[in-house]
């Protein structure tokens, strides 16, 4: 989509300031907006999709190159079988429904974490959609799957420590990028922003090495609600911080 076509908000918000390169979002609220209106759990989950397309959409017209969402965490394995049943069927349907979005706005799939814990059905489902849009170049989806950030550095020191046996890899190798190169996500830059809908003000184990220096934005809107406008509301945010990295902009 050529900038010319975007909604007014949009080409507002590509005029204002620099836009984050990466955007991670912490979906949360589902089960709490279900609750609201007298459903289940799982109706939570089918209408939070909605945002999944309406954000994803929205990123890739804006221009910003990665997004990714932590889509069910290492801890979720723990929830009441029939949820995480139903979160598994709800995924692979998804990803059915969705690979036409994923053609029409050129978009490359990807995932991190424990991909092999997933249901064999849901292996099959990603994997196939990964190839299909593995030319696609405009953004990067990365779907965090089984994932959390413990594990991730935990799953990178084991492969760090095989080399380090082998021989392949001395102990004064290590320093961070040789880390970062042994991780999951490893083929991501770190996020400029990230996201977390629902009201908490907390990171859940999600991206702890990555996050670093990432701007965070705590929204009170539970994911299923949370549309462009509230994307856009957090783009402004955080293009009016000051990234400074450590450093200091004036002298001491």
């Amino acid at each position: 989509m050529s900038p010319s076509k975007l909604r007014p908000e949009l080409v507002e918000l590509k005029d204002r300031g620099p836009l984050p390169e990466h955007i991670a979002v912490i979906m949360d609220g589902n089960g709490r907006w279900a609750k609201q209106r007298g459903k289940n759990r799982v109706y939570g989950h089918k209408q939070g999709v909605h945002s999944v397309r309406d954000i994803t959409e929205s990123c890739a017209q804006l221009g910003v190159k990665f997004l990714t969402l932590y889509t069910f965490s290492t801890e979720n394995w723990n929830r009441p079988a029939l949820e995480v049943d139903a979160l598994m069927h709800l995924l692979i349907r998804a990803l059915r429904k969705e690979a036409e979005t994923f053609r029409k706005n050129d978009i490359r799939l990807r995932t991190i974490g424990d991909v092999y814990a997933l249901p064999v059905a849901c292996q099959k489902e990603l994997l196939e959609l990964i190839d299909e849009t593995s030319g696609n170049s405009r953004m990067t989806l990365t779907l965090a799957l089984s994932y959390s950030g413990r594990w991730e550095l935990i799953d990178a020191i084991k492969s760090m420590g095989e080399e380090l046996v082998s021989g392949n890899m001395q102990v004064s190798d290590i320093n961070e990028s040789v880390l970062t190169s042994h991780m999951s996500s490893s083929f991501l830059p770190d996020p400029d922003l990230l996201i977390r809908t629902g009201g908490e003000t907390r990171v859940s184990n999600f991206l702890l090495w990555q996050i670093a220096y990432s701007e965070l934005y705590f929204s009170g809107v539970y994911w299923p609600d949370f549309r462009q406008p509230h994307l856009v509301s957090a783009i402004k945010d955080f293009q009016d911080r000051e990234r400074r990295f450590g450093r200091v902009q004036e002298p001491i």
